[in-house]
């Protein structure tokens, strides 16, 4: 079941945004976009009150490096539209899961870290 409100247009719409935020971290890296992006729908706090829609989330102001800097204008494949889905049906991984932000330092993950994660 939902945990937001998402038209077939939301979830394309959603699945171009893991696409261009995070294609080259995998199926998690996606995921977690997609998660931190949901958060941010169902939070109404701090940034994100009054955000109620993927459209919204996606098109705020300062939200996302692909929508500021241009590289949002591929196609969703079915791989992020399945995503997508996935986020938009409560699907979340830690540790983004309760996340409103994320961040991916420059660099490889240090071997000696299994909580080190590239998203």
């Amino acid at each position: 079941m939902p945990v937001v409100k998402a038209r077939e247009s939301d979830i394309n719409l959603l699945a171009r945004l893991l696409r261009a935020e995070a294609e080259g971290e995998g199926t998690q890296g996606m995921l977690m976009v997609g998660n931190i992006g949901i958060n941010r729908i169902r939070a109404n706090c701090s940034d994100f009150k009054g955000i109620r829609t993927i459209p919204q989330m996606i098109y705020q102001p300062h939200a996302f490096e692909a929508v500021i800097h241009g590289y949002f204008y591929q196609g969703a494949r079915e791989k992020e539209r399945s995503l997508a889905r996935r986020a938009v049906n409560g699907h979340r991984l830690w540790p983004a899961k309760f996340s409103l932000w994320y961040f991916r330092p420059p660099g490889d993950c240090p071997s000696q870290s299994t909580f080190c994660r590239k998203i």
